[in-house]
């Protein structure tokens, strides 16, 4: 009789672990539901390079997270990615905000961050935001150190 209520702290000590662990992972693949946000409204915005930007990345404006990535799409008539905001509606930003994508440290996942305007109509679901910067690509500033190191040294 001993025996069994040991095996049964065990085994919800097995299941406590067990869903400490999928919670973590859970959070650090970003895949949790967006924690605080309520109802939402969706805005678009237009990039050139979105580089490794993902669906339910962060939306960040004061490093306060204010919506997440809902949708990427690929415009092929402009041949820029679209992307679809849903941001929270307690955060109401001026229609003539800008966004760009932004890393979290050197190598870290990439969110957009969002800069507020001085208009004084807001944006409303369905509005889009017009002022973008494309996210920085490493391998391109890279690409472009190394080719202006090289027509330097040519040039001597």
């Amino acid at each position: 009789m001993k025996r069994t209520g040991v095996d049964l702290l065990v085994g919800l000590f097995v299941l406590l672990g067990f869903g400490a662990l999928v919670f973590l992972a859970l959070r650090a693949g970003n895949m949790s539901s967006a924690v605080g946000l309520g109802p939402t409204y969706e805005t678009t915005a237009r990039f050139d390079n979105i580089g490794g930007l993902k669906p339910r990345a962060a939306v960040r404006s004061a490093g306060v997270v204010v919506g997440r990535v809902a949708a990427i799409r690929f415009d092929d008539q402009a041949y820029q990615a679209e992307v679809v905001l849903a941001l929270d509606q307690r955060y109401k930003f001026p229609k003539d905000s800008s966004a760009k994508i932004l890393t979290s440290g050197l190598l870290g996942e990439q969110y957009i961050g969002l800069d507020p305007g001085g208009d004084t109509e807001m944006l409303a679901s369905g509005d889009r935001i017009t002022m973008t910067q494309s996210a920085v690509v490493l391998e391109s500033l890279i690409g472009q150190f190394l080719y202006g190191k090289a027509a330097e040294g040519a040039s001597k």
